[in-house]
């Protein structure tokens, strides 16, 4: 009997280790950005939802991006074995195989995009799975491993979880959700560039062709601050269409601005040379960048 208990209790703890590393192929880092922006997305829309359906919305559109990053996990993970800051994934370390995330992928996919079409409407899971079928075969298999402009193209599916809350609220598109959008697109490549430059090493040995490897460190500090000034008119749109008030720009300006002064810093650096200090600091600052500005949408929005 004492056996039996020690057998049962060995293979729930093994039980619980696996779910634990398939919910790593998730990206649970990227899951909790998607729950936020989503929520942003839903809270500031100019109808209101059910607490419960609010939190079935969000949830399903968090399990949608969970679905693409086990996707992601599928097809990088040769290139996740090659990288230091990928290397340690549960695909890589053996503990998940590629059938497994595979499976999950797709089962999660179709499971939120059918059930977020059940619970709320139409365009929402319409949205959610243009956003899989976006970051799945449009950034991680065709640009990915090709172009330079991975970054600034494929960013267009983490700008749709906003979008898609927006959607869950009102059943339908304005202009409104396009500043949401809009943020995140034009924030995205100076974010992982600035990451790029000092992991450049780790992106050469998965020969993935990151802007300082493909054109260079010069080029690649001008385009992090031609992209950090673009945030400027971007951040101002919302207050122009009407959508915020001065509550919400000017502490965004000010931050954008401060976001502008660090990529200047980094850019008026060493000709072909970066400090690395300033590139992880501006990729540091820029999340906590965009978490403020998505904040100041809410506190706009409650005042």
């Amino acid at each position: 009997m004492n056996n039996l208990r020690i057998k049962n209790k060995t293979l729930s703890q093994e039980d619980l280790f696996n779910f634990s590393e398939l919910f790593k192929l998730m990206k649970p880092r990227v899951m909790s950005l998607v729950i936020f922006t989503c929520a942003v997305g839903l809270l500031t829309a100019p109808e209101s939802v059910s607490t419960k359906d609010a939190i079935i919305g969000i949830l399903l559109v968090s399990l949608g991006a969970g679905a693409a990053g086990a996707l992601n996990m599928w097809y990088e993970s040769d290139l996740d074995a090659l990288m230091t800051r990928t290397c340690l994934r549960p695909i890589p370390t053996g503990k998940v195989n590629r059938n497994q995330a595979l499976i999950l992928g797709v089962t999660l996919s179709i499971v939120s995009v059918v059930a977020l079409d059940f619970f709320t409407n139409r365009i929402s899971a319409a949205i959610l799975l243009l956003t899989i079928l976006f970051y799945v075969f449009v950034y991680t298999i065709w640009l990915k491993r090709r172009t330079p402009q991975n970054i600034v193209i494929g960013g267009a599916s983490g700008a749709f979880p906003p979008v898609i809350g927006w959607t869950i609220a009102t059943g339908s598109l304005s202009i409104e959700p396009l500043a949401f959008f809009l943020i995140i697109f034009i924030w995205t490549p100076s974010h992982f560039w600035a990451l790029s430059l000092y992991k450049s090493d780790d992106y050469k040995k998965a020969n993935i062709p990151m802007l300082p490897l493909t054109n260079g460190v010069e080029s690649t500090k001008l385009n992090i601050l031609i992209y950090s000034l673009l945030m400027l008119p971007v951040i101002i749109f919302p207050y122009l269409i009407n959508f915020v008030s001065l509550i919400f720009l000017l502490p965004a300006l000010i931050l954008t601005i401060y976001y502008n002064y660090l990529c200047y810093e980094l850019y008026n650096y060493k000709k072909n040379k970066f400090d690395p200090k300033k590139a992880k600091t501006i990729f540091g600052f820029s999340i906590l960048y965009l978490f403020l500005v998505f904040v100041f949408f809410l506190i706009d929005k409650i005042l």
